[in-house]
């Protein structure tokens, strides 16, 4: 912030390494502000000379107050960026009708409660909140809350939502081997576990438990070229359902489900399934009844298979086939409700000779899914549901581009992955952003305070496996913009999570065996 004289009209003139870059700024209303020259995206600073500013020479020598100057490598800068003329607003706004706290009688009305002489704000730790300091106020500058006591709880008055400032390495997690896919979930009175689906049949896939602020290897579950992880619960009862891509040793193809012993405080093998090279498993209530389905990719050479729903039999404790969709070598299941109406998304890959094909949105109608909506792909590895406000939205991430009956493209993975946005009058999802990305595999959204998040897994540029991922800030009308450029190895799958040490990323990497926890950095 650049706090100058009597114009509203100010340059403001950054010089680095030899290089200059001018922009013209009116502080006094909103607008949008272009650079003269475009702002390189990489800039070393070592050993650089910053020049801010003038008033041109005919105006005299520059005078002002320089009030902040903050160098954030890899951090988003863009809620810094002049909010107003007058610095002395305060970051915490007051509401109005605290403004004028304590109130003032009107002539000589007599108050009715004398509350004047017990209002107090208190500062520093949290106070106790006792029926002796109802009505008071505690204010917490670490985190720019002001708080009124109940009589016996804190109630937030004011408070400022975090922002996602940048984010930084927390800890590499060294995996048994390549890993296909992640899941990390919780176990009520047990603690918080990530499930890694690793390449290698022996030894398998691994379980690791959260423990002082850190995932440690808690347990190993044999696995055949597993995929992907689902965790779910039906009652009291406890799964965690791997997608299998290989036989195993005696020939026999199976996806197993294994329950929680809380015995053993183990997952422990409780059904297997007939499966074709699964890709992944997506777990959903409808009406009370819990299904499973799962995603078959291909039968030997043929990707045009079924892939097939399970229903949960209460009576025998186990699930039985429900219904089949065909599939076209899919890669994921996705489900979602709006409103009384449920969904499911398949990502349909490949049908043997393309991968621009349909991917298919089905809706569940008396009884079954039926087709409600077909949208065209490109190799299409994941559906991405998530809402911001009321308005909702359906990201595919498109991994590659490719028919055998037409000519190559420059480029088979550098593709537009896109988000489709939910519109309610012509009953169908509708294209709302096309977004660059590279061999993408996964989407993952997530909300730091006020603001939404997409991060997109990118594996492979077409020429390396040392791709950014990139987080994408949501924008309002601008739809996402890029924010975070995250470096990456063959990145396969991202998810979101929270602890008490804050909120983080796990990325898995299908091409070392090396898994990556990143931490969201706030202010």
């Amino acid at each position: 912030n650049v706090s100058l004289s009597d114009s509203q009209w100010h340059t403001l003139i950054l010089a680095v390494s030899g290089q200059s870059f001018s922009l013209t700024v009116d502080c006094s209303v909103p607008k949008d502000v272009v650079v003269e020259t475009p702002f390189p995206a990489s800039l070393s600073v070592r050993r650089a000379s910053f020049y801010l500013g003038n008033r041109r020479r005919r105006k005299g020598v520059f005078t002002g107050l320089l009030r902040q100057l903050v160098l954030l490598p890899g951090a988003d800068a863009t809620p810094r960026i002049c909010h107003a003329v007058n610095f002395k607003v305060a970051t915490l706004s007051v509401p109005s009708v605290l403004q004028d706290v304590p109130a003032k009688p009107v002539s000589n009305e007599v108050l009715k409660y004398p509350y004047e002489t017990d209002m107090k704000v208190t500062l520093g730790a949290r106070p106790r909140c006792s029926k002796q300091e109802k009505a008071q106020f505690w204010f917490n500058a670490s985190r720019r809350g002001l708080y009124l006591c109940n009589g016996s709880t804190w109630l937030s008055m004011l408070e400022v939502q975090h922002r996602l400032d940048y984010v930084e390495e927390y800890q590499n997690l060294v995996t048994n081997s390549e890993t296909m896919g992640v899941e990390v979930f919780t176990i009520p009175k047990v603690g918080l576990f990530a499930a890694t689906a690793n390449r290698l049949t022996p030894p398998g896939s691994a379980i690791y438990r959260w423990t002082d602020g850190k995932f440690v290897h808690y347990q190993n579950i044999p696995t055949h070229q597993a995929q992907s992880w689902k965790y779910f619960t039906i009652g009291k009862k406890i799964f965690l359902a791997v997608a299998n891509f290989e036989q195993d040793e005696r020939g026999q193809e199976f996806s197993v489900i294994f329950k929680w012993s809380r015995r053993k405080a183990k997952f422990i093998t409780y059904q297997r399934i007939p499966t074709h090279s699964a890709r992944d498993w997506e777990a959903f209530v409808i009406q009370g009844e819990a299904f499973l389905a799962v995603v078959n990719h291909r039968e030997g050479n043929n990707h045009n298979i079924d892939s097939v729903i399970y229903r949960w039999n209460p009576r025998t404790g186990l699930f039985e086939a429900n219904q089949t969709i065909p599939t076209s070598g899919a890669y994921d299941w996705e489900f979602f409700t709006i409103g009384p109406y449920s969904f499911l998304a398949v990502a349909n890959t490949f049908n043997g000779t393309s991968t621009k094909i349909y991917s298919h949105i089905y809706i569940w109608l008396s009884g079954s899914f039926q087709l409600f909506q077909s949208i065209l792909t490109f190799g299409a590895a994941d559906w991405e549901v998530f809402h911001i406000g009321d308005r909702v939205f359906l990201a595919v991430a498109n991994s590659h581009s490719y028919d055998s009956g037409m000519p190559a493209p420059s480029n088979f993975y550098a593709i537009n992955s896109s988000i489709y946005e939910l519109n309610i009058t012509a009953q169908m999802f509708v294209k709302f952003q096309d977004l660059l990305t590279y061999s993408a595999l996964d989407w993952e959204f997530f909300s730091v305070g006020d603001d939404s998040f997409l991060v997109v897994a990118n594996s492979f540029d077409g020429f390396t496996f040392s791709v950014n991922s990139i987080i994408y800030r949501w924008q309002g009308y601008e739809g996402f913009v890029a924010a975070h450029q995250l470096p990456t190895v063959g990145c396969r799958d991202w998810e979101v999570f929270h602890t008490a040490e804050g909120s983080f990323l796990l990325y898995s990497s299908a091409k070392e065996p090396l898994s990556k926890v990143l931490k969201l950095k706030t202010t």
